[in-house]
């Protein structure tokens, strides 16, 4: 790649400040420059202004954007409630986009995203690092190869702490959980789910404003089952103050004849375990360690954690740019691991499954 990218970053320090690295991942990527950094607050604008050794600074990311005229810009904050106007303003301007997840907070800003994007063929790769580690291409191609039979279940809890665990757990860690499981197995057709507060089904009075910019949330305790559309069943489940010792926080592909156990982030642990009964207790098989070299090898690469996967990342967006494809954390993937967290609660709304994509396009829990 002969071009050298001009890249411009949102952060907002009191709303969701600069994500997980999302800022700081430009300065290793060699054909890439940051021009520019905005944040409507000082003292976190001063020290990003550091941070990314750039010296146009701005308070107001659009007067940024329309000033500097980046090729590409780092939307950074956490909080969901910025996304969608941040994106659809770069949209408009022609701007490619590098996005902290989760998404946004419904289906309906996440159509109006995307159709922005569209309109004038902007590129944008959310923070998925996940979907970019070497160690998905491995399991994909251990399965394709058989290790573990016919796919039957894709299974995944988020980390199910005491303050986060339930409905928050689905938005914020679920989205890595949706998004690696339908890299792996593709978008669900259905979905059926509980979800409930202190055992009681969801009613109005549960509904709070979500932390994080998230919007209307409710329950403590989240489980869903999805229908895959090759056959499998995928599962999510989170209840608040079950989080175990070391976390659960995982995804599992159980397949006719074994399993695979799957972490998150750049070089991520991966077990198998080649047993069909799924017990080694009984069978008396193993979990063995799988490497980018395969199973039971030592791991020969180094584990960059979540600053390697941000440069995958990145480095996909701006190839996808200059190849003038789609990357491979895209918006349409991103919307879809975020129509399945809003299944979730749209069933709970209707007591029963629903199809996707979904008809309803809000938030479910406005609607109770």
């Amino acid at each position: 790649m002969a071009k050298t990218f001009r890249v411009a970053v949102i952060g907002c320090t009191k709303r969701g400040g600069y994500g997980h690295g999302l800022d700081y991942v430009w300065r290793k990527i060699p054909n890439a420059e940051i021009v520019a950094v905005a944040d409507d607050d000082k003292v976190g604008l001063a020290r990003a202004s550091q941070r990314l050794k750039v010296e146009k600074t701005y308070d107001d990311w659009r007067k940024m954007l329309d000033e500097t005229k980046p090729d590409v810009v780092a939307i950074c904050p956490r909080w969901l409630d910025q996304h969608r106007d941040m994106v659809v303003a770069a949209a408009e301007r022609g701007i490619h986009i590098y996005l902290e997840k989760p998404l946004c907070r419904t289906l309906a800003e996440a159509d109006e995203m995307l159709a922005a994007c569209d309109k004038t063929h902007v590129k944008l790769v959310i923070a998925h690092q996940t979907r970019y580690s070497p160690m998905v291409t491995v399991v994909k191609k251990l399965i394709a190869e058989g290790k573990i039979g016919k796919v039957l279940e894709y299974r995944g809890r988020g980390k199910e702490d005491a303050t986060r665990g339930g409905g928050e757990d689905l938005w914020v860690l679920g989205s890595h959980v949706m998004d690696l499981t339908r890299s792996f197995g593709g978008h669900p057709l259905w979905c059926f789910a509980s979800v409930t507060q202190d055992g009681q089904p969801l009613n109005k009075s549960h509904v709070v404003e979500g932390n994080e910019g998230i919007g209307l949330l409710a329950g403590d305790s989240v489980r869903a089952m999805y229908g895959m559309p090759d056959g499998s069943t995928a599962y999510f489940a989170s209840q608040r103050k079950a989080g175990g010792n070391p976390s659960r926080f995982a995804l599992q592909i159980y397949g006719s004849t074994g399993v695979f156990e799957l972490g998150f982030g750049h070089l991520f642990p991966v077990k198998y375990l080649d047993d069909p009964g799924w017990s080694p207790g009984r069978s008396g098989k193993a979990w063995q360690n799988v490497s980018t070299a395969g199973i039971g090898v030592p791991e020969p690469l180094k584990d960059g954690g979540l600053d390697a996967g941000n440069e995958l990342a990145v480095t996909d967006l701006l190839a996808s740019i200059e190849e003038n494809r789609e990357p491979l954390g895209n918006l349409r993937e991103a919307r879809g691991a975020t129509e399945m967290i809003v299944a979730c609660f749209e069933s709970q709304r209707v007591g029963g499954p629903v199809k996707l994509p979904l008809e309803n396009r809000e938030n479910p829990l406005a609607k109770l």
